[in-house]
């Protein structure tokens, strides 16, 4: 960990500036032909934006005393998610035999066996994605460190990280590489490392991820597949991320109930 860390650290501020420099070269490249976009053009469409935003003053306020409450609201449920998963690994032997001991008859069995099941289901999940991260970060490295793009360490972490973040994530992370290359190398290997980019992020999510999650999971491929897409247009990026696992749980409940049924069904025909 540490032989990743200290020279992604070290290389953070080259990163920083790669970017500011690419920006920059955005800016020029559009001010050229074809585009001949001048700077005056750029800050007449900012003025507009700016007397836009005075306009829609009220309505921002309270968008953004929304967003802060959302944000909020996240932030406390992220913090007790983190406190809940300390006391969960710690005292997870304990927990389910306690939980057992507080319900009565039938759920006394059947709660803490679904749960223990939906907690490795969650466990499974993780371990994918942070899989499915480790190959977006090796492939896309690869193709940079061929294409001669500086920073490949700290460009791999960060795509690494990004994979946690459906969509936005991976946009963030392949507009940086681009940059990156932009800087370094010019455009023509800037669109190369763009079209290797996209190829990954497609195989990825089209082929590594339903493949890995329906293994750990005990979904099928297409199943994962349908299940990010109607997250995503359902809710975003937060139903994209949440899609699988909810999916995940809700077919090892389905399975334990089919499972009890099953059961019943022949102690009541000999009855």
């Amino acid at each position: 960990m540490t032989l990743i860390v200290v020279p992604v650290a070290s290389q953070s501020g080259e990163l920083v500036d790669g970017v500011v420099d690419g920006i920059q070269q955005v800016r020029q490249w559009a001010s050229g032909p074809p585009l001949n976009i001048r700077d005056d053009q750029v800050t007449t469409a900012l003025d507009a934006a700016v007397a836009k935003l005075q306009g829609s003053v009220g309505s921002i306020v309270n968008a953004t005393v929304t967003g802060v409450g959302t944000v909020a609201s996240g932030l406390v449920t992220a913090v007790l998610a983190v406190f809940l998963m300390f006391y969960f690994l710690k005292d997870g032997p304990r927990f389910l035999p306690w939980l057992s001991a507080q319900l009565p008859g039938r759920l006394a069995t059947d709660v803490p066996v679904v749960a223990g099941r939906c907690w490795d289901t969650l466990g499974a999940f993780v371990r994918s994605q942070a899989f499915v991260g480790l190959l977006d970060a090796v492939f896309i490295g690869i193709g940079l460190w061929i294409m001669g793009v500086p920073l490949v360490l700290p460009l791999a972490v960060l795509t690494f990280v990004a994979a946690f973040v459906p969509i936005v994530g991976a946009l963030f992370a392949g507009f940086v590489a681009v940059l990156i290359a932009l800087v370094s190398n010019g455009p023509t290997d800037a669109l190369i490392v763009l079209g290797i980019i996209i190829a990954v992020q497609q195989l990825e999510g089209n082929v590594f991820q339903p493949m890995l999650q329906s293994k750990g999971l005990g979904l099928h491929a297409a199943v994962v597949l349908l299940a990010v897409t109607l997250g995503g247009s359902l809710a975003g990026v937060v139903g994209s991320l949440l899609a699988v696992p909810v999916v995940a749980i809700l077919a090892v409940i389905a399975r334990h109930i089919r499972d009890r049924l099953t059961i019943q069904t022949p102690a009541a025909t000999e009855e």
